[in-house]
Formats: structure tokens, sequence, C-alpha cells
């Protein structure tokens, strides 16, 4: 027991200073290969740990090892761009000045519930709000707002849909909410209930522009009617629809 407990020790003060030595990062800010290389230590610092009768070194010298291998990855990322896109990828737009980049997504092995947990979990609920929005390489997005729209008085409004109360004559606009209406070319059949949109009013739409729901990566509507619509391999565009529940979320 004894002989567990101090192999237990001996590991954690060798991990300690190896997880120091390789810099202070959140698990989340990590690069591909420094997470890969995390992982791998915290597997094999447990085999010694765990049974008394594999000698320590087992564990140490995999650990070190580890360790050099980060440090001249690094070393070789910072001398060379052509190693560091190896090693650590390339930044990927999937919002741009024309929608959903849907090609972008394909490369990234991404599905649009994917990109909208991701537009949340980053503070946006409306991607009309959004002008360009970046994976970087370590996983994060990256969210560029699109610029306010001057009034006719001069003054700055808050792009249509927001979700933050804006100041426009004297009144404060109401907080809107987009509800998802199509999805990978499918329609949401419950927002469509909830909303109160007829199917007719999305196809109405979509003629006008020459596509047709397969066409389309993703598309909603706000409580005032107001809707964005983003095809798979043509520029997105906002439309009004006839919606009859827009009180109901």
């Amino acid at each position: 027991m004894f002989v567990v407990f101090l192999k237990s020790v001996i590991t954690f003060i060798v991990v300690f200073f190896v997880i120091r030595l390789m810099g202070k990062r959140q698990l989340g800010e990590m690069q591909p290969f420094e997470l890969v290389i995390t992982l791998i230590i915290a597997e094999v610092a447990c085999i010694p740990m765990n049974d008394p009768y594999i000698p320590l070194y087992y564990g140490i010298i995999p650990i070190f090892t580890l360790a050099t291998l980060h440090i001249l990855l690094s070393l070789l990322s910072r001398k060379s761009i052509k190693a560091r896109k190896i090693l650590s990828g390339s930044s990927v737009i999937v919002i741009d000045k024309s929608g959903i980049n849907y090609e972008n997504m394909k490369k990234m092995n991404m599905n649009i519930d994917d990109l909208i947990e991701a537009v949340r979990t980053a503070g946006y609920v409306d991607f009309s709000q959004i002008a360009y929005a970046i994976f970087e390489t370590n996983g994060q997005l990256c969210v560029v707002e699109k610029e306010q729209q001057p009034s006719p008085d001069g003054s700055q409004n808050e792009t249509s849909g927001s979700n933050d109360a804006a100041q426009n004559g004297g009144q404060t606009s109401a907080a809107l909410l987009p509800l998802e209406l199509i999805i990978d070319g499918k329609y949401h059949e419950q927002n469509l209930r909830l909303s109160g949109t007829d199917k007719s009013e999305i196809e109405r739409v979509l003629k006008e522009k020459g596509l047709r729901l397969s066409d389309m990566l993703y598309a909603d509507v706000r409580q005032d009617g107001n809707a964005y619509f983003s095809p798979k391999r043509s520029n997105a565009f906002c439309s009004k629809l006839a919606i009859g529940g827009g009180s109901n979320w």
C-alpha cells in the first residue's frame, strides 16, 4: 500500500512539472498535437500507479519523452509556417458575407446544429447579426458582428433581430429570438407549428429566388416575421413571412 502511495505522489509531482513545462494553456485553447500529448501523458501516468509490480520508470520515461516531443514540436511550429499548418491546421470561415459556408462546414465534418450551438455559446442567437464566424485552430469560434445601420435621423440602429434592447426614436425595441424553420433541406415541423408559419409562405419566398427546399441549408424566423435564409451554394438573404404565432415563443 505504501509503495502505491509513494508512486502516486512521485507521479503527480512529475506530471505537474511536465504540464508546467509545456506552458499555461487551458484545455480548450490547446492545439491538436498538444491535446493528443496531454491525453497520452494522463494515460501513461496511470500505468505504474495502478500496479505496484510495474516499475515507476515505466511511466516516468514516457512522460518525459512526450514532454520533450511537445517542446520540439512547439519550437518547430514557431520556426516554420508550413509545419505550423501541418500540426495545428488553419482557421476556417463558416459564416461570411454570403451566409453560412456549406463547403467549409463539410470540410470540418460539422452539421448545422453544431454551428447553431457554437454560435449560441459565443453569445449570439441570430445569424443575421453575424458578418463573419471563424473557427480557430484550437476550436474556439470567433464572431464578427455586422455594422449597425444608420437610421434616417443619423442615429445608429441595431441590426434586424438583435437580442439586445436598442434605442430607436426614444423607444426600446423588443428582444427577438430566431426560430429554426429549415435545417439541412428539411422542415422543422414543431417550430413551424409554434411560429404559425405556413409552408406555402416559405415556398413562395424560395420560388421567388429560384430555390427549392433541398437547396436550403438553414432558415429561421423572428417574432416580427423577419426571416433569414441561407442556401447551401448561393448567397444568404432576408425576407418577410406571414406568421400566426408571433407571441408563442
